[in-house]
């Protein structure tokens, strides 16, 4: 059998690019492959290091490879980029990934079970089809309006807007369609967002980190359930700032000559994730006044000097940083911190 001591693998949809090392200083060995032909390769070679870039089916080749003892180690794109020699193509990009594997201070991507990524589809799916109901609302608000058929805003009130134009004999039939259409979709995107949600509520209950997370005010179900997917191992991150950055919650740094300078956040890495610690956090402030204890204290000596906005996203960092530690520890959420008055 071949031996080598790492590979670099490009992945793409039909062919991927390898890039072998036998040892150091020694000439790669470059193989352009066919899909059907991976398990084919990778089985007549001894047990070696291997390196991708998590993107695509990266996941899934990750752990077809490790099933044949390999170790696999997957890398955030952005992070082979600078080995990248002159040109752009699959044999320049598997060099790459094959240098940049090597590197001691590289960071990896843990690889996620079909459980984790089955849990991730739920949740993107869910989301494509919320920002498609809240198109269709958005619609047919713009639509009735020019007919002078208005409802309060809010998509509880959307009944009451379908009530109106029923009601409304000057509305021409042509228009009766469309809303009838609209109306239709919104119901039939209703039912299959509230269908995905109980799978999600199914995946949370069979999980115990989730079901730990799920305790921590302001993180529901579906908060607990994609952060367990989302980071399989949170040992990969040295500190909750860490995890906090990897979401995006962290602000920019501009520093230099010993001179810290700090700017807004920089909104990088996870946005779903991010988004979902916002609106939780924003659910947090309608209620600090009805707490006591430790986190209550802070959010209110935080709101005195800062407006509620940014106070919010503070309030999703912190949050952000609670749930690694739990993660990291297994330890419950400290109640007193945040306890009814």
């Amino acid at each position: 059998m071949k031996k080598f001591i790492r590979i670099g693998v490009d992945l793409a949809k039909n062919y991927f690019q390898i890039h072998a090392l036998a040892s150091e200083g020694d000439p790669a060995v470059t193989r352009k492959l066919k899909r059907s032909k991976m398990h084919e390769f990778f089985s007549q070679i001894e047990p070696c290091l291997i390196g991708m870039e998590a993107c695509g089916s990266a996941h899934y080749w990750g752990r077809e490879l490790k099933a044949m003892g390999h170790e696999v180690l997957l890398m955030p794109p952005a992070y082979t980029k600078p080995y990248v020699k002159r040109g752009k193509n699959d044999a320049v990009d598997a060099d790459a990934i094959c240098e940049a594997m090597s590197r001691p201070g590289m960071r990896f991507v843990p690889i996620k079970s079909p459980e984790q990524q089955a849990t991730l589809m739920l949740h993107k799916t869910r989301e494509l089809l919320v920002k498609q109901r809240t198109m269709s609302v958005n619609a047919l608000r713009g639509h009735l309006s020019e007919f002078g058929i208005v409802a309060a805003k809010g998509i509880g009130r959307v009944d009451e807007l379908l009530d109106l134009a029923e009601s409304d004999a000057t509305l021409p039939n042509a228009a009766r369609a469309s809303v009838k259409v609209l109306a239709q979709a919104l119901e039939g995107l209703d039912k299959a967002i509230g269908d995905l949600e109980k799978e999600i509520t199914g995946a949370h209950a069979q999980n115990e980190m989730s079901r730990l997370l799920d305790k921590v005010p302001g993180i529901g179900k579906l908060i607990a359930s994609v952060i367990v997917a989302s980071v399989p191992d949170p040992s990969v991150f040295k500190s909750g700032r860490d995890f906090a950055a990897f979401l995006g919650l962290t602000p920019r740094q501009n520093s230099s000559g010993g001179k810290q300078t700090l700017g807004a956040i920089t909104k990088q890495g996870n946005r779903y994730i991010r988004k979902m610690l916002v609106l939780g956090a924003t659910s947090l402030l309608n209620v600090v006044g009805k707490r006591k204890g430790a986190l209550r204290d802070w959010i209110v000596g935080l709101l005195a000097k800062k407006p509620a906005r940014l106070v919010t996203v503070a309030l999703a960092n912190k949050l952000a940083r609670i749930l690694w530690a739990m993660m990291k520890t297994g330890e419950c959420f400290r109640t007193e911190m945040f306890a009814k008055a």
